[in-house]
Protein backbone atom coordinates (compact mmCIF):
# COMPACT_ATOMS: atom_id res chain seq x y z
CA UNK A 1 0.00 0.00 0.00
CA UNK A 2 1.16 3.53 -0.80
CA UNK A 3 0.95 5.08 2.66
CA UNK A 4 2.12 8.50 1.49
CA UNK A 5 -0.89 8.73 -0.83
CA UNK A 6 -3.12 7.29 1.88
CA UNK A 7 -2.20 10.10 4.26
CA UNK A 8 -2.77 12.79 1.64
CA UNK A 9 -6.13 11.26 0.68
CA UNK A 10 -7.19 11.33 4.33
CA UNK A 11 -6.31 15.03 4.44
CA UNK A 12 -8.46 15.65 1.39
CA UNK A 13 -11.36 13.87 3.10
CA UNK A 14 -10.94 16.13 6.13
CA UNK A 15 -10.94 19.26 3.94
CA UNK A 16 -14.02 18.11 2.03
CA UNK A 17 -15.97 17.85 5.29
CA UNK A 18 -15.64 21.64 5.67
CA UNK A 19 -16.46 22.59 2.07
CA UNK A 20 -18.83 25.62 2.20
CA UNK A 21 -20.55 24.55 -1.02
CA UNK A 22 -21.74 21.41 0.78
CA UNK A 23 -22.82 22.84 4.11
CA UNK A 24 -24.07 26.44 3.85
CA UNK A 25 -27.45 26.04 2.13
CA UNK A 26 -29.02 24.27 5.12
CA UNK A 27 -28.25 27.21 7.42
CA UNK A 28 -29.59 30.13 5.37
CA UNK A 29 -32.56 32.14 6.70
CA UNK A 30 -35.59 32.91 4.49
CA UNK A 31 -35.49 36.13 2.43
CA UNK A 32 -36.70 39.18 4.43
CA UNK A 33 -39.25 41.84 3.45
CA UNK A 34 -36.44 44.24 2.67
CA UNK A 35 -32.89 43.86 1.43
CA UNK A 36 -30.44 41.06 2.11
CA UNK A 37 -26.82 42.14 2.54
CA UNK A 38 -24.04 39.56 2.64
CA UNK A 39 -20.70 40.54 4.18
CA UNK A 40 -17.79 38.43 5.28
CA UNK A 41 -14.13 37.95 5.87
CA UNK A 42 -11.72 35.05 6.02
CA UNK A 43 -9.86 32.51 3.91
CA UNK A 44 -13.16 30.79 3.15
CA UNK A 45 -15.08 34.01 2.49
CA UNK A 46 -15.19 33.69 -1.31
CA UNK A 47 -16.34 30.08 -1.32
CA UNK A 48 -18.90 30.85 1.38
CA UNK A 49 -20.18 33.78 -0.67
CA UNK A 50 -20.47 31.59 -3.75
CA UNK A 51 -22.41 29.00 -1.75
CA UNK A 52 -24.89 31.67 -0.60
CA UNK A 53 -25.15 33.05 -4.14
CA UNK A 54 -26.00 29.62 -5.54
CA UNK A 55 -28.47 28.69 -2.79
CA UNK A 56 -30.31 32.03 -2.52
CA UNK A 57 -33.52 32.26 -4.60
CA UNK A 58 -32.85 33.88 -7.95
CA UNK A 59 -35.98 36.04 -7.64
CA UNK A 60 -34.93 37.37 -4.22
CA UNK A 61 -32.69 40.44 -3.97
CA UNK A 62 -29.14 39.78 -2.80
CA UNK A 63 -26.07 41.99 -2.60
CA UNK A 64 -22.86 42.10 -0.65
CA UNK A 65 -19.11 42.25 -0.25
CA UNK A 66 -16.64 39.83 1.32
CA UNK A 67 -12.89 40.06 1.75
CA UNK A 68 -10.54 37.11 1.42
CA UNK A 69 -6.83 36.45 1.14
CA UNK A 70 -4.94 37.18 -2.06
CA UNK A 71 -5.32 34.31 -4.58
CA UNK A 72 -8.43 32.99 -2.75
CA UNK A 73 -11.12 34.71 -4.84
CA UNK A 74 -13.57 32.73 -6.98
CA UNK A 75 -16.38 34.04 -9.24
CA UNK A 76 -19.70 35.09 -7.71
CA UNK A 77 -22.70 36.71 -9.41
CA UNK A 78 -24.27 38.96 -6.78
CA UNK A 79 -21.60 39.36 -4.12
CA UNK A 80 -18.36 41.31 -4.64
CA UNK A 81 -15.16 39.55 -3.58
CA UNK A 82 -12.18 41.69 -2.52
CA UNK A 83 -8.70 40.30 -1.91
CA UNK A 84 -6.42 41.59 0.84
CA UNK A 85 -3.35 40.62 2.87
CA UNK A 86 -3.00 37.87 5.47
CA UNK A 87 -1.61 37.43 8.11
CA UNK A 88 -0.48 41.06 8.21
CA UNK A 89 -3.25 43.52 7.23
CA UNK A 90 -3.01 46.02 4.40
CA UNK A 91 -4.83 49.01 2.91
CA UNK A 92 -7.09 46.87 0.71
CA UNK A 93 -8.46 45.07 3.75
CA UNK A 94 -8.94 48.38 5.54
CA UNK A 95 -10.91 49.83 2.60
CA UNK A 96 -13.09 46.73 2.34
CA UNK A 97 -13.77 46.76 6.09
CA UNK A 98 -14.78 50.44 5.97
CA UNK A 99 -17.15 49.70 3.06
CA UNK A 100 -18.64 46.74 4.94
CA UNK A 101 -19.22 48.78 8.10
CA UNK A 102 -20.90 51.62 6.16
CA UNK A 103 -23.21 49.27 4.26
CA UNK A 104 -24.17 47.39 7.42
CA UNK A 105 -24.97 50.65 9.21
CA UNK A 106 -27.39 51.57 6.39
CA UNK A 107 -29.61 48.50 6.93
CA UNK A 108 -33.03 48.84 8.54
CA UNK A 109 -35.21 46.56 10.69
CA UNK A 110 -36.91 44.97 7.65
CA UNK A 111 -33.58 44.00 6.09
CA UNK A 112 -31.33 41.03 6.83
CA UNK A 113 -27.57 40.83 7.32
CA UNK A 114 -25.84 37.54 6.55
CA UNK A 115 -22.26 37.57 7.85
CA UNK A 116 -19.82 34.92 6.63
CA UNK A 117 -16.94 34.43 9.04
CA UNK A 118 -13.90 32.15 8.77
CA UNK A 119 -10.32 31.94 9.93
CA UNK A 120 -8.06 34.72 8.73
CA UNK A 121 -10.77 37.31 9.11
CA UNK A 122 -8.96 39.19 11.86
CA UNK A 123 -6.30 40.52 9.50
CA UNK A 124 -8.53 40.69 6.42
CA UNK A 125 -11.21 42.74 8.20
CA UNK A 126 -8.83 45.25 9.75
CA UNK A 127 -10.31 48.66 10.43
CA UNK A 128 -8.23 50.25 13.18
CA UNK A 129 -9.56 52.95 15.46
CA UNK A 130 -8.84 56.49 14.30
CA UNK A 131 -5.95 57.00 16.72
CA UNK A 132 -4.02 53.92 15.50
CA UNK A 133 -2.51 54.20 12.00
CA UNK A 134 -2.55 51.08 9.81
CA UNK A 135 1.26 51.06 9.92
CA UNK A 136 1.13 50.66 13.72
CA UNK A 137 -1.49 47.91 13.49
CA UNK A 138 0.78 46.08 11.06
CA UNK A 139 3.71 46.49 13.44
CA UNK A 140 1.95 45.05 16.47
CA UNK A 141 0.50 42.22 14.35
CA UNK A 142 3.96 41.22 13.13
CA UNK A 143 5.32 41.25 16.67
CA UNK A 144 2.46 39.11 17.96
CA UNK A 145 2.94 36.61 15.14
CA UNK A 146 6.58 36.12 16.13
CA UNK A 147 5.92 36.05 19.88
CA UNK A 148 4.37 32.59 20.12
CA UNK A 149 1.08 33.99 21.41
CA UNK A 150 -1.93 31.77 20.65
CA UNK A 151 -4.45 33.13 18.17
CA UNK A 152 -7.09 33.71 20.85
CA UNK A 153 -4.74 36.05 22.71
CA UNK A 154 -3.73 37.81 19.51
CA UNK A 155 -7.37 38.43 18.72
CA UNK A 156 -8.08 39.96 22.12
CA UNK A 157 -5.53 42.64 21.28
CA UNK A 158 -6.90 43.13 17.77
CA UNK A 159 -10.52 43.41 18.99
CA UNK A 160 -9.56 46.36 21.17
CA UNK A 161 -7.85 48.18 18.32
CA UNK A 162 -10.74 47.73 15.88
CA UNK A 163 -13.85 49.64 14.85
CA UNK A 164 -15.50 46.49 13.48
CA UNK A 165 -14.34 43.44 15.44
CA UNK A 166 -15.27 42.30 18.95
CA UNK A 167 -19.02 42.62 18.27
CA UNK A 168 -18.85 46.13 16.87
CA UNK A 169 -20.19 45.09 13.46
CA UNK A 170 -23.35 43.74 15.10
CA UNK A 171 -23.62 46.90 17.19
CA UNK A 172 -23.65 48.98 14.00
CA UNK A 173 -26.53 46.98 12.49
CA UNK A 174 -30.27 47.60 13.01
CA UNK A 175 -31.31 44.55 10.99
CA UNK A 176 -31.51 40.92 12.18
CA UNK A 177 -28.14 39.20 11.75
CA UNK A 178 -27.38 35.61 10.76
CA UNK A 179 -23.69 34.80 11.07
CA UNK A 180 -22.39 31.56 9.57
CA UNK A 181 -19.01 30.60 11.00
CA UNK A 182 -16.33 28.13 9.94
CA UNK A 183 -14.18 27.63 13.02
CA UNK A 184 -10.39 27.67 12.94
CA UNK A 185 -9.84 28.03 16.69
CA UNK A 186 -9.59 25.45 19.43
CA UNK A 187 -12.82 25.23 21.37
CA UNK A 188 -14.85 26.79 18.51
CA UNK A 189 -15.62 29.95 20.48
CA UNK A 190 -17.41 32.26 17.99
CA UNK A 191 -16.01 35.36 19.68
CA UNK A 192 -12.46 34.22 18.89
CA UNK A 193 -13.01 33.37 15.21
CA UNK A 194 -11.96 36.32 12.99
CA UNK A 195 -12.09 38.33 16.25
CA UNK A 196 -15.88 37.89 16.48
CA UNK A 197 -17.30 40.85 14.52
CA UNK A 198 -20.89 39.91 15.46
CA UNK A 199 -20.24 38.22 18.81
CA UNK A 200 -20.24 39.51 22.39
CA UNK A 201 -16.71 39.98 23.63
CA UNK A 202 -15.91 38.93 27.22
CA UNK A 203 -12.35 40.32 27.07
CA UNK A 204 -11.22 43.79 28.10
CA UNK A 205 -8.67 46.50 27.32
CA UNK A 206 -6.81 45.41 30.45
CA UNK A 207 -6.63 41.87 29.07
CA UNK A 208 -5.10 43.19 25.84
CA UNK A 209 -2.41 45.11 27.74
CA UNK A 210 -1.62 42.05 29.85
CA UNK A 211 -1.17 39.91 26.73
CA UNK A 212 1.31 42.34 25.19
CA UNK A 213 3.31 42.31 28.43
CA UNK A 214 3.11 38.52 28.81
CA UNK A 215 4.66 37.88 25.39
CA UNK A 216 7.15 40.73 25.50
CA UNK A 217 5.57 42.62 22.62
CA UNK A 218 6.75 46.22 22.32
CA UNK A 219 3.74 47.89 20.75
CA UNK A 220 3.82 51.32 19.05
CA UNK A 221 2.96 54.31 21.22
CA UNK A 222 -0.40 54.82 19.50
CA UNK A 223 -1.44 51.26 20.32
CA UNK A 224 -0.48 51.48 23.98
CA UNK A 225 -2.07 54.91 24.37
CA UNK A 226 -5.39 53.64 22.98
CA UNK A 227 -5.39 50.51 25.13
CA UNK A 228 -4.51 52.46 28.27
CA UNK A 229 -7.32 54.97 27.63
CA UNK A 230 -9.68 52.04 27.28
CA UNK A 231 -8.45 50.37 30.45
CA UNK A 232 -8.97 53.61 32.40
CA UNK A 233 -12.55 53.92 31.15
CA UNK A 234 -11.99 56.87 28.81
CA UNK A 235 -13.06 54.72 25.82
CA UNK A 236 -16.09 52.47 25.71
CA UNK A 237 -15.55 48.70 25.88
CA UNK A 238 -16.52 46.19 23.21
CA UNK A 239 -20.14 44.89 23.51
CA UNK A 240 -20.32 42.28 26.28
CA UNK A 241 -22.33 39.08 26.83
CA UNK A 242 -25.85 39.95 27.91
CA UNK A 243 -26.05 43.10 25.80
CA UNK A 244 -29.58 43.42 24.39
CA UNK A 245 -28.26 44.05 20.89
CA UNK A 246 -27.34 40.36 20.54
CA UNK A 247 -31.03 39.44 20.83
CA UNK A 248 -31.28 40.01 17.08
CA UNK A 249 -28.05 38.12 16.26
CA UNK A 250 -27.84 34.40 15.47
CA UNK A 251 -24.22 33.18 15.48
CA UNK A 252 -23.96 29.65 14.05
CA UNK A 253 -20.76 27.58 13.89
CA UNK A 254 -21.39 25.36 10.84
CA UNK A 255 -18.00 23.64 10.41
CA UNK A 256 -15.41 22.64 12.98
CA UNK A 257 -12.09 20.85 13.27
CA UNK A 258 -13.82 17.98 15.06
CA UNK A 259 -16.05 17.29 12.06
CA UNK A 260 -13.04 17.17 9.76
CA UNK A 261 -11.07 14.92 12.10
CA UNK A 262 -14.06 12.58 12.21
CA UNK A 263 -14.06 12.48 8.40
CA UNK A 264 -10.39 11.49 8.52
CA UNK A 265 -11.17 8.81 11.09
CA UNK A 266 -13.90 7.34 8.89
CA UNK A 267 -11.46 7.28 5.99
CA UNK A 268 -8.93 5.20 7.94
CA UNK A 269 -11.59 2.89 9.36
CA UNK A 270 -12.59 2.07 5.77
CA UNK A 271 -8.96 1.00 5.20
CA UNK A 272 -9.08 -1.35 8.23
CA UNK A 273 -6.77 0.95 10.17
CA UNK A 274 -7.97 1.82 13.68
CA UNK A 275 -8.46 5.58 14.01
CA UNK A 276 -7.88 7.31 17.34
CA UNK A 277 -8.77 10.98 17.63
CA UNK A 278 -6.43 12.48 20.22
CA UNK A 279 -8.24 15.80 20.25
CA UNK A 280 -9.20 18.82 18.18
CA UNK A 281 -7.91 21.39 20.67
CA UNK A 282 -4.18 20.68 20.69
CA UNK A 283 -2.11 23.79 21.35
CA UNK A 284 1.43 24.60 22.50
CA UNK A 285 4.77 24.84 20.74
CA UNK A 286 4.64 22.66 17.63
CA UNK A 287 8.07 21.17 18.27
CA UNK A 288 7.19 20.25 21.87
CA UNK A 289 3.84 18.70 20.92
CA UNK A 290 5.71 16.49 18.43
CA UNK A 291 7.95 15.21 21.23
CA UNK A 292 4.94 14.11 23.26
CA UNK A 293 3.41 12.32 20.28
CA UNK A 294 6.75 10.64 19.54
CA UNK A 295 6.73 9.19 23.05
CA UNK A 296 3.29 7.70 22.40
CA UNK A 297 4.51 6.21 19.12
CA UNK A 298 7.50 4.58 20.84
CA UNK A 299 5.15 3.04 23.40
CA UNK A 300 2.95 1.63 20.65
CA UNK A 301 5.89 0.24 18.71
CA UNK A 302 7.52 -1.35 21.75
CA UNK A 303 4.51 -2.61 23.73
CA UNK A 304 1.44 -2.24 21.51
CA UNK A 305 0.06 0.06 24.21
CA UNK A 306 -2.07 2.10 24.58
CA UNK A 307 -3.18 1.19 21.05
CA UNK A 308 -2.49 -1.86 18.94
CA UNK A 309 -1.17 -1.23 15.42
CA UNK A 310 -2.13 -0.54 12.74
CA UNK A 311 -3.42 2.71 14.19
CA UNK A 312 -3.87 6.25 12.94
CA UNK A 313 -3.30 8.87 15.66
CA UNK A 314 -5.36 11.86 14.52
CA UNK A 315 -5.30 15.34 16.02
CA UNK A 316 -6.22 18.92 15.26
CA UNK A 317 -5.95 22.34 16.80
CA UNK A 318 -3.47 25.13 16.33
CA UNK A 319 0.06 24.90 17.64
CA UNK A 320 2.39 27.87 17.76
CA UNK A 321 5.97 28.55 16.72
CA UNK A 322 8.17 30.96 18.61
CA UNK A 323 10.42 32.20 15.82
CA UNK A 324 14.11 32.13 16.75
CA UNK A 325 15.71 31.35 13.38
CA UNK A 326 15.31 32.82 9.92
CA UNK A 327 14.21 29.71 8.02
CA UNK A 328 11.01 28.96 6.15
CA UNK A 329 8.15 26.92 7.49
CA UNK A 330 4.89 27.12 9.40
CA UNK A 331 3.68 25.20 12.40
CA UNK A 332 2.92 21.99 10.43
CA UNK A 333 6.43 21.77 9.00
CA UNK A 334 7.83 22.61 12.44
CA UNK A 335 5.81 19.78 14.01
CA UNK A 336 7.00 17.25 11.42
CA UNK A 337 10.64 18.35 11.57
CA UNK A 338 10.57 17.83 15.33
CA UNK A 339 8.85 14.47 14.87
CA UNK A 340 11.53 13.48 12.34
CA UNK A 341 14.26 14.30 14.86
CA UNK A 342 12.50 12.28 17.56
CA UNK A 343 11.60 9.25 15.42
CA UNK A 344 15.16 9.00 14.12
CA UNK A 345 14.15 6.87 11.14
CA UNK A 346 11.91 4.45 13.07
CA UNK A 347 10.41 1.91 10.62
CA UNK A 348 6.69 1.63 9.90
CA UNK A 349 5.87 5.15 11.09
CA UNK A 350 4.36 7.64 8.65
CA UNK A 351 2.92 11.08 9.35
CA UNK A 352 1.23 14.07 7.80
CA UNK A 353 0.67 17.55 9.18
CA UNK A 354 -1.17 20.07 7.03
CA UNK A 355 -3.29 23.18 7.42
CA UNK A 356 -6.80 22.73 6.07
CA UNK A 357 -6.66 26.15 4.40
CA UNK A 358 -3.87 24.89 2.13
CA UNK A 359 -1.22 27.24 3.49
CA UNK A 360 1.22 26.42 6.28
CA UNK A 361 2.23 29.74 7.76
CA UNK A 362 3.06 32.02 4.84
CA UNK A 363 4.48 29.43 2.45
CA UNK A 364 2.99 27.77 -0.65
CA UNK A 365 2.45 24.36 0.96
CA UNK A 366 -0.36 23.03 3.10
CA UNK A 367 2.13 20.94 5.06
CA UNK A 368 4.29 17.86 4.50
CA UNK A 369 4.57 14.11 4.98
CA UNK A 370 7.14 12.21 7.02
CA UNK A 371 8.15 8.73 5.84
CA UNK A 372 10.27 6.03 7.50
CA UNK A 373 13.13 6.69 5.07
CA UNK A 374 13.02 10.50 5.43
CA UNK A 375 16.03 10.60 7.74
CA UNK A 376 18.16 8.39 5.47
CA UNK A 377 17.29 10.45 2.38
CA UNK A 378 18.02 13.67 4.25
CA UNK A 379 21.41 12.40 5.39
CA UNK A 380 22.31 11.58 1.80
CA UNK A 381 21.65 15.25 1.04
CA UNK A 382 23.67 16.39 4.06
CA UNK A 383 20.57 17.70 5.86
CA UNK A 384 19.90 17.38 9.60
CA UNK A 385 16.40 17.65 11.03
CA UNK A 386 17.87 18.99 14.29
CA UNK A 387 19.73 21.80 12.52
CA UNK A 388 16.78 22.71 10.30
CA UNK A 389 14.49 22.77 13.33
CA UNK A 390 16.85 25.08 15.21
CA UNK A 391 16.47 27.54 12.33
CA UNK A 392 12.68 27.12 12.06
CA UNK A 393 13.28 25.75 8.57
CA UNK A 394 10.96 22.77 8.29
CA UNK A 395 9.84 23.91 4.84
CA UNK A 396 13.32 23.59 3.38
CA UNK A 397 13.81 20.19 5.01
CA UNK A 398 10.74 18.64 3.41
CA UNK A 399 11.17 20.58 0.17
CA UNK A 400 14.60 19.01 -0.30
CA UNK A 401 13.02 15.57 0.22
CA UNK A 402 10.20 16.27 -2.22
CA UNK A 403 7.69 15.65 0.57
CA UNK A 404 5.80 18.92 0.78
CA UNK A 405 2.03 18.68 0.44
CA UNK A 406 0.93 21.38 -2.00
CA UNK A 407 -2.79 21.81 -2.65
CA UNK A 408 -3.18 25.53 -3.29
CA UNK A 409 -5.89 27.42 -1.39
CA UNK A 410 -8.65 25.02 -0.29
CA UNK A 411 -11.11 27.90 0.29
CA UNK A 412 -12.00 26.65 3.75
CA UNK A 413 -10.21 26.62 7.12
CA UNK A 414 -10.80 24.42 10.17
CA UNK A 415 -7.26 24.49 11.50
CA UNK A 416 -4.55 21.87 11.32
CA UNK A 417 -4.86 18.17 10.50
CA UNK A 418 -2.23 15.77 11.81
CA UNK A 419 -1.99 12.00 11.51
CA UNK A 420 0.72 9.63 12.72
CA UNK A 421 0.27 6.22 11.17
CA UNK A 422 1.86 3.39 13.16
CA UNK A 423 1.95 0.02 11.36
Amino acid sequence: MDYRTLLIDSFQAAVAAADPLKIIAAHLPPPPKGRTLVVGAGKAAASMARAVDLAWPQDAALEGIVVTRYAHAIPTERITVVEASHPVPDDEGEKAAADILARVAALGPDDRLIALVSGGGSSLLSLPVDSVPMADLKSVTKSLLKSGAPITDMNIVRKHLSRIQGGRLAAACRAPVTTLIISDVTGDDPSAIASGPTCPDPSTYADAIAILKRYGVEAPDSVMAHLERGASGQIGETPKPGDALFGRVDNRVIATARQSLQAGAEFFAAQNITPVILGDTVTGEASEVAKVYAAVVREIRAYQQPFKPPVALISGGECTVTVRGNGRGGRCAEFLASLAAEMDGMPDVYAIAADTDGIDGTEDNAGAVLLPDSKARAEQLGISAHKMLANNDGYSYFSALGDLVITGPTLTNVNDYRVILVL
